[in-house]
């Protein structure tokens, strides 16, 4: 496998839509606990395989296993967050009303309606997540690198919880625990030979909620308590603009990346990963003052809506991307996930990244 990559190479946010035929359900059980079942393992390995390969076909530097592990549930990325509730110790898993539903209107309601919220009823334990072992069937059917992605994170996954009982009594106490069982599976992943880790987390833009300057401290504390002194691995953080069935999240990322992403300059990750395309490249400037030592993973791919764009289209929106950074320190990659596009859209979306940035690559070096 080769990890050795070009100029501008390309990957993907997550979550891959499903082959039509993968039909089977985790439905909250321990993925050893499902693949007891000869032909849910099969349908498995076999959804993983096709959807790697359709990714290399497409020519991507860096794939993933395209979360084949997110039940069909809400919001159309599917268990993004129920993944992690279902499975880590401490929490109901009945689907309860957000904790903000109450007092939001608007477009943002139904994405709240959508996610939900979760009770906290007891010490927050580690459980079955087993993102190496998922890591492990993907590299096994994959002559790319692999990248894992580990989300929703603590932060986002803290402000649905409703606590009822136990001894974590609020989000910031909540947070703190999730991220050392995150960095527990983050740490494996790294034992397992993964060298591409992405954390999903929305919780950056908790701050234009609560309007509390104290919580920017809180996001990058809980990030570096994820990721510090994590090494070998190329640490990667994505704060997507929203993307529930294509909804803007208006009220949470009010303000673009410009209003919150320079109060991250300092968190201990080695790549930022954001959404660009869906806002026509506006808030690409931000990029200009971004610290040496991060990258950037540049969304020039929407996922909102089912247009492929063409090539061309593509090396446009990377030229915004260049006149700001160092194509050094560039990867391309689509806004979010694509689960909920349908499957041909997807491969299509992809295949016209990679010949963009093929377009842009020969414009910078004379050679395809």
């Amino acid at each position: 496998m080769n990890d050795v990559l070009p100029l501008l190479p390309t990957t993907m946010v997550g979550a891959y839509p499903r082959p039509s035929w993968f039909t089977v359900q985790l439905d909250g059980r321990d993925i050893r606990e499902a693949f007891k079942s000869l032909h849910h393992e099969e349908a498995f390995r076999d959804a993983v395989r096709t959807v790697v390969g359709e990714q290399q076909d497409a020519g991507l530097d860096v794939c993933t296993d395209g979360q084949m592990w997110f039940d069909d549930y809400a919001m159309g990325i599917g268990a993004f967050f129920w993944y992690w509730f279902e499975r880590i110790g401490g929490f109901g898993h009945e689907k309860l009303e957000h904790p903000a539903r109450s007092r939001t209107e608007g477009k943002d309601a139904f994405t709240l309606d959508e996610s939900g919220g979760v009770a906290v009823r007891g010490p927050i334990e580690r459980g079955p997540v087993r993102l190496a072992e998922l890591y492990d069937i993907a590299t096994a059917v994959a002559q790319r690198p692999i990248k894992a992605c580990v989300g929703a994170g603590p932060l986002q996954l803290s402000t649905m919880a409703h606590f009822e009982s136990g001894p974590v009594r609020n989000r910031f106490e909540l947070s703190a625990a999730l991220a050392d069982i995150f960095r527990a599976e983050i740490e494996d992943l790294v034992a397992a030979g993964c060298r591409h880790v992405q954390l999903e987390d929305l919780g950056a833009w908790v701050p234009n909620v609560t309007r509390a300057d104290r919580d920017f401290e809180w996001v990058t504390s809980t990030v570096d308590r994820l990721f510090s002194g994590v090494e070998g691995v190329e640490r990667c953080w994505h704060f997507c603009l929203g993307n529930a069935w294509g909804s803007r999240a208006e009220g949470l990322t009010r303000g673009g990346y410009g209003n919150v992403l320079p109060r991250y300059f300092d968190v201990d990750v080695d790549a930022l990963v954001l959404d660009f395309a869906c806002r026509d490249m506006a808030d690409v400037g931000v990029l200009a003052d971004l610290p040496a030592d991060k990258r950037v993973h540049a969304g020039v791919i929407d996922v909102r809506n089912l247009e492929v764009e063409q090539p061309d289209q593509v090396a446009e929106r990377i030229r915004a991307v260049l006149a700001v950074l160092d194509a050094e320190r560039v990867t391309l990659t689509t806004d979010c996930g694509m689960k909920q596009l349908p499957r041909t859209v997807a491969r299509e979306k992809l295949r016209s990244l990679v010949a963009g940035a093929a377009i842009v690559r020969d414009e910078l070096t004379g050679e395809r």
